[in-house]
């Protein structure tokens, strides 16, 4: 589905590969519903957008909580008047540190923003897409959704669930006219930890997987482009890439090789 006369609903909005996102959209002719939790930050996207403000709307609303996002649907389509494409990119990482060091609350929180969140957007827009001519779901997964990265067990898990959450999607839905879309993103420069009140040298993770972070424009570049082209599945940097390939040799060899560069972050 191309992004051109097309309005979009992107998550995370705020920083990072989702405010990349919305720009690139809005530069392709699209109009945006722009949705984060942290208000400020959503300004910041929206003055970055100040030539498209009739394109772009803000919608501070948290995706782990049903109730406020069961009423964004409304919000939105009295916005734009419609919806035809669904962007699941907001995401936390979890403290790194092992499982058993892992705190309750912080394995509720990442299962919070990084699954349950995608499912309640998808619960809530999936009605309206059906309705549409033609209309897409794009899930932001992560390498980490298929590879295993000590110290990130749990985030893993959640963005392994958002891959065949994702994928089934697909199965369900490939008599209709929405096409969905999973995205594996590697090393991208984002202040993803930050904003997961994480504490991160990432310089430290740029070491260990040895691979440069790529900018989140170029990413969301890959992102909007494979959408375009209905791929299944989206892998974004090098690091991606290689380690699907690896895994799928090796997974074994593979787990044991990022075991020990992991070390480096891991107390």
């Amino acid at each position: 589905m191309k992004a051109n006369q097309k309005i979009f609903v992107v998550t995370g909005a705020g920083s990072g590969i989702g405010r990349a996102l919305v720009l690139e959209l809005l530069s392709k002719g699209a109009r945006v519903a722009a949705v984060d939790m942290n208000a400020a930050t959503l300004e910041e996207t929206c003055s970055l957008a100040r030539e498209y403000h009739d394109k772009i709307s803000l919608h501070v609303v948290n995706v782990a909580e049903c109730s406020a996002v069961d009423s964004l649907p409304a919000s939105v389509i009295k916005a734009h008047g419609a919806v035809d494409g669904l962007i699941n990119n907001a995401g936390i990482i979890q403290p790194f540190v092992r499982v058993n060091e892992l705190e309750r609350d912080a394995i509720e929180k990442v299962l919070d923003y990084n699954l349950h969140g995608p499912i309640n957007m998808i619960k809530a827009f999936l009605p309206y897409l059906l309705e549409r001519d033609e209309a897409h779901i794009v899930n932001v997964s992560s390498m980490g959704g298929f590879f295993p990265f000590p110290g990130q067990t749990l985030y893993g898990a959640s963005k392994a669930a958002v891959k065949i959450l994702t994928e089934g999607l697909y199965a369900e839905l490939i008599e209709t006219n929405v096409r969905v879309t999973v995205v594996f993103p590697g090393a991208v420069e984002t202040n993803i930890a930050q904003n997961s009140g994480v504490s991160m040298d990432m310089a430290d993770s740029d070491a260990v997987n040895g691979f440069s972070m790529l900018l989140p424009e170029v990413a969301a570049d890959f992102i909007i482009h494979g959408m375009e082209a209905n791929k299944f599945q989206v892998f974004i940097g090098k690091d991606s890439n290689l380690m699907n390939i690896l895994y799928r040799i090796n997974p074994r060899w593979a787990t044991r090789l990022m075991a020990n560069q992991m070390k480096a972050l891991l107390p």
